[in-house]
């Protein structure tokens, strides 16, 4: 848990009394900040906050909790804007890339970035979920992260398509049909980035596979390699960016290229003095769409 996140949600809905004003402050939707206050009280096993029909009232344990937690939040902004501060005098521009971005893709952006000559290039690779909240915080300058995903206080732009691809055992009937449908992978189980890792995307996903006829289990798999891996074993299918190519047990179904496609968007926080990167990553997804 964002500890220093869920205690500034405290925070502000202490300072504004009402949830509908704190989310305002915040800049995001109410049940969120609702969702997350509930899972710091019972992170802390203390309730913090009455809900009234009037607003929102400090409980004994919130009033004597609430100066700490100020002052908690307080320096982690502190902390942060120093630590910014020392980035940039050192020329250091943290970036990060969702687990699901093809490893082409993310050499690619590096490199665009590195041209600039004005920073030198950390990378972070992580789920959306991580990369949201690594922005929020201020450890990533900026991220490309899966759609959709929570983004509220962020900054987030255009929606890029990228080429997806179905992936099969190489033996699966799928593979050797010349009309594959979804319904001929019922025998298999689906292998996927858990749902931690983005649940709006996750749910997408498998929105999607119902609508076409597909209800199937899913096995939990991190990255491309994870997933590939999986099917290679012969028990599953997924979805894979890496293009067409000579990965021993696996076949690549080229289906439904825009329904499959791997949504992403760039995100950042508004204080960011980060637009001439933004603009160099924005080029390099939009060369890189589905067409």
């Amino acid at each position: 848990m964002d500890l220093i996140r869920h205690l500034r949600f405290f925070v502000t809905v202490a300072e504004e009394g009402h949830f509908g004003r704190a989310a305002a402050v915040l800049d995001m939707t109410q049940p969120p900040l609702s969702q997350g206050l509930r899972k710091l009280e019972q992170h802390l096993g203390s309730e913090l906050v009455h809900r009234t029909r009037q607003g929102a009232v400090l409980t004994p344990a919130g009033a004597e909790l609430l100066p700490r937690a100020r002052l908690l939040v307080d320096d982690a902004d502190r902390f942060l804007a120093e630590a910014r501060r020392v980035a940039r005098a050192r020329g250091l521009l943290h970036w990060g890339a969702t687990r699901v971005l093809p490893d082409r893709l993310v050499t690619l952006c590096v490199t665009v970035l590195s041209r600039r000559g004005e920073a030198t290039v950390a990378t972070r690779s992580a789920s959306t979920v991580e990369l949201v909240d690594a922005v929020r915080s201020g450890m990533c300058d900026l991220a490309v992260v899966e759609h959709p995903a929570l983004t509220e206080g962020l900054e987030a732009g255009p929606v890029v398509k990228l080429r997806r691809w179905l992936v099969v055992p190489a033996d699966h009937r799928s593979a050797r049909s010349d009309r594959p449908r979804l319904p001929m992978l019922s025998d298999l189980t689906f292998a996927a980035p858990p749902r931690t890792g983005n649940p709006a995307a996750f749910d997408a996903a498998q929105d999607l596979l119902r609508e076409r006829g597909l209800d199937v289990e899913t096995t939990p798999a991190a990255d491309d390699r994870a997933v590939l891996a999986a099917v290679a074993a012969g028990t599953h299918f997924g979805m894979s960016t890496s293009p067409p190519g000579s990965v021993p047990g696996v076949a690549w179904l080229d289906w439904a290229p825009s329904a499959l496609a791997l949504r992403v968007r760039i995100v950042r926080r508004a204080d960011a003095d980060v637009g001439a990167h933004v603009d160099a990553l924005d080029r390099v997804l939009f060369k890189e769409r589905v067409r």
